[in-house]
């Protein structure tokens, strides 16, 4: 028996932190805990193994394979567990099942395996947000979203969906396609007249090891628990699938506040929900048999708010979302995912295949005030969603947290207001002024701290949170920056009975500079590989207001549960692309999932609504690995001029020149593949992606590093496209040819570039190449590491 540390990680992203986590978060008390674990070879535990592409073939023979397979490794006298958790036969084969370490070794070492991995548990990663993507495309036609088609399907890999929703009615849609093959689940609570032809489906999984089983005599096995349905319980699923393909709601808000109409991105296509997930995540084997149903479902575009923790990455041949992409890429599906919420710290971004698009999370051009008046009539404006009762007649005092520590507690404790931290009898009736120098207490658990010690209200300290508005129910709280906060602390410092107010919150609209890169977007480079360029894009995905589970939890005095809610992440950026991504799709229905990304890409803005470049909520300049190539811009997508095609080839040289092995490849492929000669991790960054990445420049001595691209022609027939540059000074970027020339429609053209460091300091440098025939600009940004 050998002992270990297992570092626990609940790393829930801004907009997940919900009451019932935050029950959870108080149990554990921090985000990250040691504990000690015991591990054995005799111990068994959740594994996939997956054996890679599939053409067809019986579906009870393969699982009959997989069950012998599994035999061969499992001695006899446990024969009890030879059963699977997940099979997956559609467009790609393997399965799940309970393993002890040195049985999945074994079976790691089978010819037809290409890898065995442990069944981890993967994280849970609008009414203004569209019109705010439409206004700075500059473009702003209402006619071009309104010749969107019905027939795209998106399919929403996540915690499922309230289908009475009125985001979810199909009023006016037609038939549904004759190509779905999907069905709709019923449950406990779900009932197949739940679906219509907006939802046209909807799945649930289980994770019962008795599922596939031998056959067996023994009245016991073979008994699957169902209890269960695609029904949300958590409100995520529901929000991201009203975000991506929401019908138009008209006076939809939160309460009161950002009212509008509520629309998806495509409010024309179909959804279909694949419930993978619960409140405790997303067992990644259950999310590899979503997306392989999916797939055979008939899907065109899969968003999946999920990922991996930044901490705790696997290779791309052992991470199940990495997997199931790329064999929805060979299909022609679009997989969209969530870039993560461990930023702003380089290196944190996820999902980062290239055969995956990946989103990082921007602020639009709206936000939540919560003003504090103090009792010498000074204002300052907080940010918060809060609808507490209080008026500028009535002042409480005012105490800063560490001043009302409980006996015994530390100062630096009850500063930052830890449970247990706060003297009720010298809180109650107070406004309490608390910082967050430890982030292993969340927002929502000082606000239950104070609650709980009959506080009036709180203003909270933060400088990295302040732009993502806390929702705090009917609690009074504002959250204010370091700079105010010393303000106050001054003032309370200065006078003998200091008092405040904390007033209701108000929407600010036409708020400037947006968009900005939320802080907690994950940026790259790619811990995998830095040569492909990570996030692809920046879209929406703070305060974005969406449709939502009802719930008792938070609601206001008077008011009946919303059906709407406001919630943060790159959960929620993630289905703006795969809204957008179904928008051009409509238009364009014969292109390939990798013009679509290569339209959003080349087309997005690098810019903000002061028309100067992007920042991050600091303020400060943001660079290509915290944007991508820009905030998605739907409108100017549909008409990109050029796009980058990246091919099912293009990813299999991509593997090769990582260094997997070539047989290895040969099964993921399902054909005959053979990697190039002399296969280098330094040819990655010439698959033809759209954007550009060099992981390596030698800056001592001006060595040149070569790049191709290839591109081909979706605008008029007879055009000409010219180049410009924009690169640092002492990096050298020559594009051959200058000129592009195109004499129809489909015509391709390749072009190459040169980088040269000359006088460049070490680190990364950032620019973009421009084609432009005058009427369309397609930007390629690129990323270089000064070495």
């Amino acid at each position: 028996m050998q002992l270990c540390f297992q570092l626990v990680l609940l790393n829930f992203g801004p907009e997940f932190l919900s009451p019932a986590m935050d029950n959870l978060l108080q149990f554990f008390l921090v985000f990250a805990s040691l504990s000690i674990c015991a591990t054995s070879n005799k111990v068994a535990e959740p594994y996939v193994v997956y054996m890679g592409s599939i053409e067809g073939g019986d579906h009870d023979a393969l699982q009959a394979e997989h069950l012998q397979t599994l035999s061969s490794v499992i001695p006899s006298d446990q024969k009890e567990r030879v059963s699977l958790i997940q099979s997956y036969h559609h467009a790609f084969k393997g399965f799940s099942a309970m393993l002890t370490q040195k049985e999945a070794s074994l079976l790691s070492g089978y010819d037809n395996v290409v890898s065995v991995f442990r069944d981890h548990i993967l994280q849970l990663q609008t009414t203004r947000s569209w019109d705010f993507l439409d206004e700075e495309s500059g473009i702003g036609s209402p006619r071009l979203r309104s010749k969107a088609s019905n027939d795209v399907i998106i399919g929403i890999i996540d915690t499922g969906i309230w289908p009475e929703l009125p985001s979810f009615n199909d009023n006016g849609m037609s038939m549904i396609p004759s190509r779905w093959k999907g069905t709709c689940m019923e449950g406990s609570d779900f009932k197949k007249s739940d679906c219509n032809r907006k939802l046209i489906g909807a799945r649930y999984y289980t994770s019962q090891v008795v599922s596939i089983q031998p056959p067996s005599n023994d009245p016991h096995v073979n008994k699957v628990n169902t209890f269960g349905s695609p029904r949300d319980s958590v409100g995520h699923g529901t929000h991201t699938a009203s975000t991506a393909a929401g019908s138009m709601v008209s006076n939809a808000s939160y309460y009161g506040i950002a009212g509008g109409v509520a629309k998806g991105g495509s409010p024309s296509s179909r959804l279909a929900m694949y419930k993978a997930c619960s409140l405790g995540g997303c067992a990644s084997s259950t999310v590899l048999r979503a997306i392989d149903d999916a797939i055979d479902d008939g899907v065109d575009i899969i968003s999946i708010s999920i990922g991996m923790s930044s901490v705790f990455q696997s290779d791309y041949l052992s991470d199940p979302i990495s997997i199931g992409a790329f064999h929805a890429n060979q299909r022609g599906i679009l997989v969209v995912c969530s870039g993560g919420n461990d930023g702003p710290d380089p290196y944190t971004v996820v999902n980062s295949a290239p055969w995956i698009f990946t989103v990082a999370a921007s602020s639009i051009d709206r936000s939540f005030q919560s003003t504090i008046v103090l009792g010498n009539g000074n204002m300052f404006k907080g940010t918060a969603i809060n609808f507490s009762n209080h008026s500028e007649s009535v002042t409480y005092p005012l105490a800063y947290g560490g001043d009302v520590a409980a006996e015994l507690t530390p100062r630096s404790e009850a500063s930052n207001c830890y449970p247990g931290s706060i003297d009720a009898d010298k809180a109650a009736g107070k406004i309490l002024v608390c910082v967050n120098t430890d982030p292993s207490v969340t927002r929502r658990i000082k606000k239950s701290v104070a609650e709980g010690a009959k506080a009036k209200g709180m203003i909270l300290m933060d400088e990295v949170e302040k732009e993502v508005p806390f929702d705090s129910g009917s609690f009074p709280f504002s959250q204010i920056g370091n700079d105010m906060g010393d303000q106050i602390l001054r003032y309370i410092n200065s006078t003998r009975k200091p008092s405040a107010v904390i007033l209701p919150t108000e929407e600010v609209k036409e708020f400037k500079p947006a968009p900005a890169v939320a802080y907690f977007s994950a940026r790259g480079p790619g811990a995998l590989t830095e040569s492909i360029l990570k996030p692809d894009v920046m879209a929406p995905g703070v305060s974005i207001l969406a449709a939502s589970i009802p719930s008792s939890d938070g609601v206001p005095v008077g008011k009946k549960p919303s059906t709407f809610a406001i919630k943060s992440g790159t959960s929620m950026a993630c289905p703006h692309v795969a809204g957008a991504g179904a928008f051009v799709k409509s238009a364009h229905p014969r292109w390939s999932a990798s013009m679509i990304r290569s339209a959003l890409m080349t087309t997005a803005s690098v810019t903000n609504n002061l028309g100067k470049s992007l920042t991050s909520n600091s303020g400060a300049s943001a660079n290509y690995h915290d944007t991508g190539a820009g905030e998605i811009s739907p409108l100017r997508a549909l008409s990109p001029g050029i796009i980058f095609e990246t091919t099912t080839e293009d990813y299999l040289n991509f593997l090769c020149y990582y260094g997997y092995k070539n047989q290895a490849i040969r099964t993921i492929a399902g054909t005959n593949f053979s990697c190039p000669i002399n296969p280098s991790p330094d040819l990655i960054s010439s698959i033809n992606y759209p954007s550009i990445s060099i992981a390596k420049l030698e800056g001592k001595n001006q060595a040149v590093t070569t790049v191709s691209r290839t591109v081909t022609n979706v605008g008029p027939p007879n055009s000409t496209y010219t180049v410009s540059v924009d690169a640092p000074t002492g990096l050298i970027v020559k594009v051959s040819p200058e000129r592009l020339v195109f004499t129809r429609r489909g015509m391709k053209a390749s072009y190459h570039v040169n980088f040269q460091a000359t006088t460049m300091s070490k680190g990364y440098a950032y620019g973009s190449i421009v084609w432009s025939d005058g009427a369309h600009k397609v930007t390629t940004v690129f990323a270089v590491n000064i070495m």
